[in-house]
């Protein structure tokens, strides 16, 4: 609870400090004062301060993994997929539906073979696997710290359904390639291209139909009661245990929520609120967000504690950012090459998409997750240089990109 307490309080403190003073994006501007404290702690720790082994032991505690992907982020998907039109969706659903899954495995099988080459050149000593593995958590986008740079930059409507979309459905098609990849790994799955596939549609297909069933049942609930307290508190159940139910059943947890999210928000919000209750769960949903956002980046922020700064390290997190980049252009760029002479998209799309795919704390999670040893330490590091790249070069300027 203290540690809970503490974080909450620096977010608050941060966000004043942001919006008084610094006036940059908020996700951007918390985790900025979060890195800038965590190197704080590192240089008093050089005069002997001892900061830095008392914060890494609390930050060790926190266990910004189970926190993220067993706690925070069935609520942030929820939350994003509230307020996404299901006919705009609809109208990018074949874009969408290429992009979160072709476009995601052609990401992680690059970025796999970039870093299996650039970690063989720097002389590390780890298996083509564990790349894929890196391939597969850093290849999720992040819908979080981009989305409100896009609306103020005026964004196209299409192309700010095709990122939001993607960023959604994509975290969970990632999180499945992720835990199948470290199933192999781990000797619970077997290196059989047909048991892998199937274990791949389990999970993401029984997310979607385990997402219709929430969403249904839901639905049915919201529109039999008329009070919205009642209201607020059964969607707030269905993230919950919905989140909780599809662990315990072993299909995507995070796509059901956004399966469920999306039909809440469209079919829910329209036609089983009153315009009082919709007007609640609107203000209940946003404030959620805005918190567990506020949260999340300072966390991200003080992650830095417990990566391995070593040189080396370093300097392959730095080498890799290029190769995620090129992966993303033509992870992104095929599909839309080929979609192109189908149907229209927005001037310089690609080159948008590419810029705009953030990588942020789903990323940084599935890295920490890892079995504790040095493929663990290396592929976090790296995962870290490129969440930073991309949260504060990428998030910085791709507005700029858009407006010009």
């Amino acid at each position: 609870m203290q540690i809970i307490a503490t974080l909450v309080s620096i977010a608050a403190l941060f966000s004043y400090i942001n919006y008084r003073l610094l006036k940059l994006p908020s996700t951007i501007g918390l985790m900025l004062m979060a890195l800038c404290l965590s190197l704080l702690i590192l240089i008093l720790d050089q005069f002997g301060m001892g900061l830095a082994p008392m914060a890494e032991k609390i930050i060790e505690s926190l266990a910004f993994d189970d926190v993220l992907l067993h706690g925070m982020l069935g609520f942030l998907l929820f939350a994003g997929a509230l307020h996404v039109n299901l006919t705009d969706l609809a109208r990018q659903k074949w874009v969408i539906l290429a992009l979160a899954t072709v476009g995601i495995m052609i990401s992680t099988l690059l970025v796999g073979l970039g870093a299996w080459w650039i970690f063989s050149l720097l002389g590390f000593k780890i298996s083509f696997i564990y790349c894929l593995l890196l391939g597969s958590l850093i290849s999720p986008t992040d819908p979080i710290a981009v989305l409100g740079i896009l609306k103020k930059a005026g964004a196209p409507k299409t192309l700010e359904t095709k990122i939001t979309g993607e960023s959604l459905f994509n975290d969970g098609v990632g999180v499945v390639i992720f835990l199948v990849i470290l199933g192999l790994i781990s000797g619970d799955a077997e290196l059989e291209v047909s048991e892998v596939l199937v274990l791949f549609a389990f999970e993401a297909i029984g997310g979607i139909l385990f997402g219709l069933l929430l969403g249904a049942i839901g639905f049915y609930m919201l529109r039999s009661v008329d009070q919205y307290q009642v209201e607020i508190l059964t969607t707030l159940g269905l993230v919950m245990g919905g989140y909780a139910l599809a662990e315990i059943i072993h299909v995507s947890a995070p796509i059901a929520i956004v399966v469920a999210g999306l039909m809440i928000g469209n079919h829910g919000r329209l036609l089983a609120m009153s315009e009082q209750t919709r007007g609640h769960v609107d203000t209940f949903w946003e404030l959620i967000d805005e918190i567990l956002n506020a949260v999340l980046f300072v966390m991200i922020g003080l992650e830095i504690l417990v990566v391995s700064l070593g040189a080396d390290y370093l300097k392959a997190g730095l080498l890799m950012i290029p190769v995620v980049l090129l992966s993303r252009l033509i992870s992104v760029g095929l599909p839309i090459k080929v979609f192109g002479r189908f149907r229209e998209f927005s001037p310089r799309v690609i080159s948008i998409l590419t810029w705009g795919g953030l990588r942020g704390g789903i990323s940084v999670a599935l890295a920490l997750s890892l079995p504790k040893g040095d493929e663990r330490d290396l592929v976090l590091t790296v995962t870290y240089c490129i969440v930073i790249f991309s949260i504060m070069v990428q998030g910085l300027t791709i507005g700029r990109l858009i407006r010009r």
